[in-house]
């Protein structure tokens, strides 16, 4: 990993805002970051673990009093490249936290950026993805990178005073080799141990075996001649009994299915009574469809008929007044007939009562047979509804 540039705010020591450059201090390979002791040096270190983990290794809980006392808030952000097979890739971590109590902080922002073809993707937002990404992109956990990239302050003088064993030791406490050295140790011993009583073995099967002579071993052959021979029957018998076993497999296997298939034989039929009552069910439902439309013009034939016995109604109320009109009109023509040879002077007047009543008497005439009319309808519309209905009894009988 080479660093690229590192911005930090309010951690520790550095309250305001500082920002390093790193890329000229690498170009010679190697640099140095000195200054006495409490100037920050290993702040940097911290800035760098925290933007990359969310954490410092040094501080308790890992975010423990890490923000500056006089600061509400703490950024930091570092950028980095890795050498690949397809050349250097550069990405960015930034995160800010704030103050969540008296020494304890609160992440309010975490994003991974990767500057890809000129243009900076994000590949991920938030603490938890960020943190899987990053432990991916380095192929380091945390407690990884702070042994063997990041060395604890104190842990390296400690390792310059030490020689010999101990130097061993530390070395083994840095970088977590101590399960592995015990593990090698305890498969040695197990190996040597393993190796004793074969050993052992070898030796007292050796001394069993008795005499090694020429007789001794021609005699053995004989024996071993006579073992293959007897090892071979067994072997044609096991051929002849797993070909037979095969065969008995086979009609076991044919046993089950025919038990399976019996089985389910036996579940159709005693549920044919279910099936016939669905498929009568359905037959009737079929039925019940073909009728709809039978019912939907009975019910619309019906709608047709009240309307129309409402027309006959209104008719009939009309012819009902006409006729009244017509029996005023009629005595008034009577009173007017007599008056006309009473008094001449108001036959004019009489008669244009006259002309009235006899367009009241022409308009009677056209209600009667307006009357006629939907009285003819309203019994064609009885006959369609009774064959509607006849149609629809026929229809469910069957």
């Amino acid at each position: 990993m080479r660093p690229i540039h590192l911005q930090i705010a309010g951690l520790q020591s550095y309250r305001e805002a500082q920002e390093i450059d790193f890329t000229e201090l690498t170009g010679a390979g190697v640099f140095g970051i000195f200054g006495p002791t409490g100037s920050g040096k290993s702040t940097l270190l911290d800035a760098m673990t925290l933007a990359l983990y969310g954490k410092v290794e040094r501080a308790n809980g890992g975010t423990q009093a890490i923000m500056n006392q006089a600061e509400q808030s703490l950024s930091v952000s570092f950028t980095f490249e890795l050498t690949s097979a397809e050349g250097p890739k550069r990405y960015r971590v930034d995160r800010q936290f704030k103050r969540g109590g008296d020494v304890s902080v609160l992440g309010s922002l975490t994003r991974l950026i990767h500057f890809r073809d000129g243009e900076a993707v994000v590949l991920a937002d938030k603490a938890g993805e960020v943190n899987s990404r990053i432990q991916e992109i380095l192929g380091l956990a945390m407690a990884d990178f702070t042994r063997a990239v990041v060395l604890p302050q104190g842990k390296f003088a400690e390792f310059l005073t030490l020689a010999g064993k101990d130097r061993r030791a530390m070395l083994q406490r840095l970088f977590h080799l101590e399960p592995y050295g015990d593990r090698l140790s305890a498969k040695t011993s197990g190996r040597l141990k393993e190796t004793d009583v074969k050993i052992r073995a070898l030796q007292a099967e050796q001394q069993g075996l008795g005499d090694a002579s020429k007789e001794a071993l021609e005699a053995a052959e004989a024996r071993l001649l006579e073992a293959r021979e007897a090892a071979r029957t067994v072997r044609e018998r096991l051929a002849d009994c797993e070909r037979r076993t095969a065969e008995l497999r086979a009609v076991r296997e044919l046993q089950r299915e025919r038990a399976a298939l019996a089985a389910r034989q036996a579940a159709l039929a005693a549920d044919a009574p279910r099936i016939a009552a669905l498929a009568a069910r359905l037959a009737r439902a079929a039925q019940a469809e073909r009728l709809r439309p039978l019912v939907r013009r009975q019910r619309a034939a019906e709608a047709h008929l009240a309307q129309q016995r409402e027309a006959a109604q209104a008719a009939a109320a009309a012819l009902g007044a006409a006729q009244q009109a017509l029996a005023a009109a009629q005595q008034r023509q009577a009173a007017a007939q007599g008056a006309l040879a009473a008094q001449e002077a108001p036959l004019a007047a009489r008669l244009e009562q006259l002309r009235q009543a006899a367009e009241l008497a022409a308009e009677l005439a056209q209600g009667r047979e307006r009357l006629a009319a939907l009285a003819a309808e309203g019994a064609r519309c009885g006959e369609a509804l009774a064959a509607l209905g006849r149609s629809a009894h026929a229809s469910g009988a069957a």
